[in-house]
């Protein structure tokens, strides 16, 4: 590849590939070649540094038997050579099909070209004999090529293309970037390429297909590229043929599908008459990131000896026993980022996303709530369970997750006890949601002011009330904590908790206070995860009267009430004022705690996902909060009470998050003050 063209530029973790499907004629190989070569350039400008062409492109998957015939063995030779030529000079790795001949045997083969050469060939292992595919009538397995082989294709204008590596067990690397290849039938078998391709450090697999249409068949095949790629934790990019493949007996719409970590992030459309080019820019970091941290990926490796399947396993990828070479290439380009992203980035990664099954993802959320609560209540088999009922949002779906979940146990609704303890914050607005909602659902409603224990408490400590400081907002939400475990142990029941995710991450509890409880329902749900699940009881299974309650406290703003209200009664004591907006700071956890991403690149992520809405120096404000607060405050996430874990993050000290009290942050917050304002 070409070096001069390699200009300095952030890379984030990202890799941009594309699919590319071009019109083909059967067997015209020079007009093949042009459709090629105009994708190829329309990929390049669009910054795309590995390009997939379907299976056999250059001639046309459904030659048949012409594929026994000189002229278009030749003319597909000459075709990958005039194809290395036209990406002379162009920073982008390019593979495409074509069929080659080897040893007297003919192969349906991958080739991997760029910057006028062509760096190496892959054959398809797995052929295909059953309905209108019966690929071994005209080619050979690539298990048939002995290791270290290489294959000739001639010369073209003064450049030889000869002595390249020919076989099926190269992987290719990019600086970080490791592909490898499998074409079509090889990911339908049992155990395919990709695996033990995966397996020894691919990250990136490409398949060069060409897949019929069958009622049903796109459907499973995308669910088995997405599971592949979940699977080895690795990018998928899928291209197949489309149309001009003959349609004697079969149709070909042309796909191309480009999966991570078990999802789909880019999909070209069916049936399109005309090229279709379909770039997406896969997180590579991230991918590493997770295979590192999901121990039981390499474990296939380690296995004992005496294990015939896994030993037969091990030799396939051990280097030294003719297992997978790497060919090194030159570093590619790297696109320009900053200016386009083809990558969606949500704004908020733990709410279910539009055109999901909605009702199915709350439906699920919620039951493991549920379910965790009934195992305990059960468990324990306790009289009652006690939870404070503020009007807020945390301890609005705390109380939802317990009534579900003495439904569930035909436990009766009135042995759940909220009570309402209104202090020297508390506005009418929360405090008539909070009554209101208690009684709507059948609940024991009790209310006990705190204002005279707390006033006396400032007493005793000598504590000026005027001066609302953290002692004079603390000692309220010690007193509401201590209340409710005392009534937990006077009615032979259980304090549920109310804190979520989003507030011990940020370590905006009191310590001991509502820190503390005996079972934390919440405990694995951000803020806005939980702002969406209380909108979502309230539009799909409440009375009236509860979901206009419920709407209400939807739209109430966020705040601990602990300072007093303003003069008309309002809240004046807003959270996201004091410590950032929730939705950024769930943003934040999301793509540091889930993926290890660096303070820079979660910056560039969350420029993308909230242009508009956002400026820089707020998003660059309130992420050095946030990590500044998380590692102070991780002494209050060692020693959480009990709660389910509900999503793939989760800060129990017990499970997915094991970090010393006394952690330095200097290195994110460095990197944070590296940070440049655009």
């Amino acid at each position: 590849m070409s070096k001069s063209k390699n200009i300095k530029r952030q890379d984030y973790g990202l890799f941009r590939v594309a699919t590319a499907i071009p019109t083909v004629k059967v067997a015209d190989v020079e007009y093949n070649l042009k459709q090629h070569i105009q994708l190829l350039h329309e990929a390049h400008d669009e910054g795309v540094q590995l390009l997939v062409f379907p299976e056999l492109s250059l001639t046309g998957y459904t030659c048949a038997d012409l594929f026994h015939h000189r002229p278009l063995l030749d003319a597909a030779v000459q075709a990958i050579m005039h194809l290395a030529e036209a990406a002379r000079g162009i920073d982008m790795a390019v593979i495409v099909g074509a069929p080659l001949t080897h040893c007297n045997r003919l192969y349906n083969c991958a080739v991997l070209l760029g910057d006028g050469q062509v760096i190496g060939i892959v054959p398809k292992i797995y052929l295909p004999n059953y309905n209108e595919f019966y690929e071994s009538r005209w080619f050979a397995s690539g298990t048939e090529i002995k290791p270290g082989s290489r294959i000739s294709l001639g010369e073209l204008g003064g450049t030889s293309y000869n002595n390249i590596n020919f076989g099926p067990n190269y992987l290719f690397d990019f600086e970080g970037v490791t592909v490898g290849i499998e074409i079509c039938e090889d990911l339908w078998v049992p155990m395919p390429p990709s695996s033990r391709m995966a397996l020894a450090g691919a990250n990136v697999i490409v398949n060069l297909s060409c897949s019929d249409e069958v009622l049903g068949k796109h459907a499973y095949l995308r669910r088995m590229i997405e599971a592949q790629s979940g699977r080895l934790v690795c990018a998928y990019v899928y291209a197949s043929a489309g149309f001009g493949e003959s349609s004697t007996d079969l149709v070909f719409a042309g796909k191309g599908m480009i999966a991570e970590n078990g999802s789909i992030v880019a999909e070209s459309e069916r049936f399109k008459l005309e090229p279709s080019l379909k770039i997406a820019d896969v997180d590579i970091e991230k991918l590493m990131v997770l295979r590192r941290t999901q121990t039981t990926f390499t474990q296939m490796i380690q296995q004992p000896e005496e294990t015939t399947f896994y030993s037969e396993f091990r030799r396939i990828m051990e280097p030294t026993q003719n297992g997978y070479a790497t060919i090194g290439l030159t570093k590619l380009t790297t696109p320009d980022f900053e200016k386009k992203l083809y990558r969606t980035v949500v704004p908020t990664p733990f709410v279910p996303a539009e055109g999901e099954d909605m009702e199915a993802r709350c439906s699920e959320i919620f039951n493991i709530q549920v379910h965790g609560l009934v195992t305990r209540l059960s468990h324990i088999n306790c009289r009652t369970a006690v939870i404070g009922i503020s009007g807020g949002l945390d301890s609005t779906l705390a109380l939802l997750v317990t009534v579900r979940a003495f439904d569930k146990l035909g436990w009766d609704r009135k042995r759940i006890i909220g009570i309402t303890m209104p202090g020297f914050g508390t506005s009418g607005r929360t405090y008539n949601n909070s009554i209101g909602l208690m009684e709507s659902l059948g609940i024991t409603s009790q209310e006990i002011s705190i204002k005279d224990s707390v006033n006396q408490h400032f007493k005793d400590l000598d504590v000026d009330s005027s001066v609302h400081d953290v002692t004079y907002e603390n000692c309220q939400a010690r007193e509401r904590t201590q209340i409710l475990m005392d009534m937990s142990n006077k009615t032979g029941g259980i304090v549920i908790g109310t804190g979520d995710l989003s507030e011990l991450a940020l370590g905006w509890c009191t310590y001991n206070g509502d820190h503390m409880s005996m079972y934390a329902v919440n405990v694995s749900i951000p803020k806005t995860l939980v702002k969406y699940l209380v909108k979502w009881v309230a539009l799909s299974s409440v009375d009236q009267r509860s979901k206009e309650i419920l709407l209400d406290i939807f739209d109430t703003p966020i705040s601990p009430e602990l300072i007093p209200t303003d003069e008309q009664g309002n809240i004046a004591q807003k959270t996201e004022d004091l410590v950032g907006p929730y939705e950024l700071h769930d943003f934040f956890l999301y793509h540091s705690f889930r993926f290890g991403a660096s303070p820079k690149k979660i910056y560039f992520l969350a420029r993308k996902a909230y242009d508009g809405i956002y400026d820089n120096a707020t998003i660059l404000k309130w992420l050095r909060t946030f990590f500044r607060r998380f590692f102070q405050q991780q002494f209050k996430r060692s020693c959480l009470p009990d709660g389910p874990k509900v999503g793939t993050v989760s800060i129990s000290p017990r499970g997915d998050w094991r970090m010393p009290s006394d952690a330095c942050a200097s290195l994110w917050l460095k990197e944070c003050d590296e940070i440049s304002i655009k």
